[in-house]
């Protein structure tokens, strides 16, 4: 297992809590691929430095787990295809 860390950008439009519960979801999907979360911190609303798609803020939240790189790669995939979904990065900390 490997070392990583997902920092997700969601849509302004968003309720605070259908954002928190997205969260939830991706940390399950994770550890229903036998990933071990190891923190979650939600950052709420903050602005951009530069505009994204004629969007101005987001909701910001970073995930530090454990994971094999086949479920990074599925997760990935799906965050990629979410309309809800702004920006989403994944970071392998040394």
């Amino acid at each position: 297992m490997r070392a990583y860390e997902l920092m997700t950008i969601f849509r302004p439009e968003l309720a605070e809590a259908d954002v928190r519960n997205e969260v939830t979801t991706l940390e399950t999907a994770l550890t229903d691929r036998g990933a071990t979360i190891k923190s979650s911190d939600f950052w709420g609303k903050r602005r951009f430095a530069y505009e994204i798609n004629h969007i101005h803020e987001g909701y910001y939240s970073v995930m530090t787990f454990d994971s094999e790189k086949d479920a990074v790669d599925d997760l990935d995939r799906a965050l990629g295809l979410l309309d809800h979904v702004v920006r989403h990065k994944f970071f392998r900390p040394e």
